[in-house]
């Protein structure tokens, strides 16, 4: 099947992320719709020009993939027919989901391939009431869309292995790092093993064994300085599949396997103190603080990324 049109179904910060991977093929055209202009062809813009003065891109690249991004408020059969692939990226609400693809069942040609993005919800779920469930998938594009390389491509119940792949080839032709999640479970690959990391670093506060930011420096300056280079598994082989059983069968009984959130979050919401959002959690936040870590993170991907 040959891409031409791309539809993403939703224009906040992740539909506006995504819109950008998409545009670097210069052989798509991806429409971004929402229900409201928040001036999103602006704030696109802006992220554009952002990429070309850290010198990730040319000017002239910033504006040809701008030019390729255009903007709709109304979805109507014919143009919809036109469509090849549909990313849809609204809130994380089910009924809502369901409800797009429905909608979009009606309008789009029955080879249009429909991709879900989702970073906690099943997409099985989500595709439920589609009568074409071959051609549907998840497609989990981490935040920020446009600087992060992995996508999850998850698949549903009935989604087909052809379509899997169609999207993971689609995904590495405009840059990405995809990978296939053969089973639609919770939380699906990265982020079960982000949470099972959270939950100890949380557990280890919670038990007075360290405090936060004790916690947080020893993973930035150990394991989490080389993971890039050197992940779990090819870590396992290079010290020993034998040496990472007899560790193993030590420590595992003395982490934490809690199946529901730490007190310590409970508390934390219950008090209000919600990070960034309040300007308390583990830590204490102002807007200063807040911009310095967002700005300090983009510069620490881009130079990761593009070396610049």
């Amino acid at each position: 099947m040959t891409i031409k049109n791309i539809l993403i179904y939703g224009a906040g910060l992740m539909g506006r992320g995504i819109a950008q991977v998409y545009a670097r093929n210069p052989e798509y055209k991806v429409f971004l719709y929402d229900i409201v202009d928040n001036d999103t062809i602006c704030k696109v813009k802006s992220s554009l020009e952002d990429f070309a003065a850290k010198g990730v891109m040319s000017q002239k690249e910033a504006s040809a993939q701008l030019n390729r991004i255009a903007f709709q408020t109304e979805l109507t059969k014919e143009f919809c027919q036109k469509i090849d692939l549909v990313v849809e990226a609204v809130f994380e609400n089910m009924e809502l989901k369901q409800g797009v693809f429905e909608k979009l069942e009606d309008l789009c040609r029955e080879d249009t391939i429909f991709c879900t993005n989702t970073s906690v919800m099943s997409p099985t779920q989500i595709g439920k009431k589609l009568k074409e469930k071959r051609r549907f998938v998840g497609t989990h594009f981490w935040n920020p869309a446009q600087l992060i390389p992995l996508v999850e491509i998850v698949k549903a119940d009935g989604s087909s292995d052809e379509t899997a792949q169609t999207v993971l080839h689609i995904l590495e032709g405009v840059g990405k790092k995809p990978v296939i999640c053969q089973k639609d479970v919770p939380g699906f690959i990265a982020n079960r093993m982000q949470h099972a990391l959270w939950r100890e670093a949380i557990h280890i506060v919670e038990a007075g064994i360290a405090d936060a930011e004790t916690v947080d420096k020893a993973v930035k300056y150990s394991f989490g300085l080389r993971l890039p280079q050197l992940p779990p598994l090819v870590n396992s082989d290079m010290v020993g599949t034998d040496l990472t059983y007899n560790i193993h069968e030590y420590i595992l009984q003395y982490l934490c396997n809690d199946t529901k959130p730490s007190p310590v979050i409970v508390q934390m919401k219950k008090n209000g103190k919600l990070g960034f959002k309040s300007g308390e959690g583990f830590f204490k936040w102002d807007e200063a603080s807040i911009k310095k870590e967002n700005d300090d993170l983009n510069k620490y991907l881009i130079k990761m990324l593009y070396q610049k």
